[in-house]
């Protein structure tokens, strides 16, 4: 058992500390200080560099996960079974989620009332949605499904493309599988060269505090702390809704596995609290899968749902595109019939998956499913740029708790652990 650290060295106490004084530094030196005057959002570099050095360090993880996870699986058939009992529970957890946004924001009514025309927004973030707005209209299905190829097998990993380089890892998993004994060596060296890329990220996540820190200085100092409160409602709506989410079908997912959903979020909590001061699920991916591991979960089952999760279980982007594109509509003083919402419900289903990968997919992906219901202008977006910094943030903890659930619900599924085992380690915590 590991010696029990300080507090001060224990690394969500860490982040938690520096959140606050970033979102500190934002409320005091703001950019309206004018220029000439030091501002908070300077200190966006910090974000921007943690992030850069966690993604730098993903595909390769990513691809020897897999690689080792899928060639170390011997039996074909038990793979097939597991994609698709992982594909099945995908779509049906992700339509709950879709769901349940829709009755929320419909009950709560968040935009009723705000009369918004969107001709009024400010120019800089018409301009900003109509850019988002041309990303989206790319989305189509075939080129959803083109963009997977990579234009070299080494173009996937210089491009970061998950998608890609899931379907690399797939393809060389395969390949190797199908060399036998032969493939034995190699195989033990992409273990080796795993282990040397969980060594490196274990080092840049100390530096996790600075990244938290320059990205909630940044989005504080830049938006404001009114930005907070400007559309609360739906903030607050989704929040709630996110929560009740986690909580109660996660919660139930969870129960009939056998285990605690709270000792679950308990047990990543590290995870979570770097989700919420970078704003940015991908940096939590290493973590996942090591500690998904110590569950019990077996290589090849976490290095198949993990890596696809990221793009077909996005719990939380789900709910927000739900709650998000109705809300756009009540602000606008647009009615949508029943017809129209379940139309939004589908489209968002392939949007969500169809965005994965790209710079502010949640937005963009909202961008697409609005364009099923053109009587939702697309400036309309406008009113959610100066907030959806704080709601990228629950949008990206709800996917990764949604997809360690999986992970421990697929392993479950399959005999590879049992409920006793998973309790215990949980109760242990992260670090035994």
């Amino acid at each position: 058992m590991k010696p029990k650290l300080p507090w001060y060295r224990i690394l969500y106490v860490q982040v938690l500390l520096a959140v606050a004084v970033g979102i500190g530094l934002g409320a005091l030196f703001p950019d309206a200080a004018g220029p000439g005057h030091w501002h908070a959002s300077q200190l966006k570099p910090l974000g921007d560099g943690f992030i850069k050095l966690v993604k730098m360090v993903i595909a390769p993880i990513i691809f020897c996960t897999v690689v080792h996870g899928i060639a170390s699986m011997s039996d074909m058939k038990r793979l097939g079974r597991v994609g698709g009992k992982t594909l099945l529970y995908f779509e049906v957890v992700s339509t709950i989620a879709l769901i349940i946004g829709l009755v929320v924001v419909n009950v709560l009514k968040p935009g009723v009332g705000f009369n918004i025309d969107p001709r009024t927004l400010d120019a800089k973030a018409i301009a900003a949605t109509h850019t988002v707005g041309q990303q989206a209209q790319g989305l189509s299905t075939s080129d959803f499904l083109l963009n997977i190829i990579p234009h070299s097998f080494f173009d996937a990993f210089a491009r970061g493309d998950l998608l890609q380089v899931l379907l690399v890892a797939i393809l060389s998993a395969f390949a190797l599988g199908a060399l036998g004994e032969r493939g034995r060596p190699i195989l033990r060296g992409i273990e080796l060269i795993a282990e040397l890329f969980f060594g490196i990220i274990s080092r840049i996540v100390k530096l996790a505090p600075l990244g938290a820190l320059g990205a909630m200085a940044f989005t504080v100092g830049s938006f404001g702390l009114g930005s907070l409160g400007r559309l609360a409602a739906l903030m607050g709506g989704f929040y709630l809704t996110a929560g009740l989410f986690v909580v109660v079908v996660l919660g139930l997912i969870a129960r009939v596995a056998g285990f605690s959903i709270f000792r679950f979020i308990a047990y990543f909590k590290d995870e979570i609290l770097l989700v919420l001061g970078t704003s940015s699920s991908e940096t939590a991916l290493p973590g996942m899968i090591e500690k998904t591991r110590r569950l019990g979960c077996s290589p090849a089952t976490v290095g198949l749902v993990i890596p696809t999760g990221y793009s077909f279980n996005l719990d939380g982007t789900n709910i927000y595109l739900s709650m998000a594109a109705v809300f756009l509509a009540q602000a606008v003083n647009i009615d949508l019939t029943l017809q129209q919402q379940l139309s939004l419900l589908l489209v968002a289903m392939l949007s969500s998956k169809g965005a994965s990968g790209v710079t502010g997919a949640g937005f963009i992906a909202l961008a697409a499913t609005l364009a099923v219901v053109p009587t939702v202008p697309i400036e309309s977006l406008a009113l959610l740029v100066g907030i959806d910094r704080f709601m990228s943030e629950c949008r990206a903890i709800t996917n990764l708790i949604g997809n360690g659930v999986a992970t421990v619900v697929i392993s479950r599924w399959e005999g590879e652990v049992s409920a006793e085992y998973v309790r215990e380690r949980l109760r242990a915590g992260p670090g035994v």
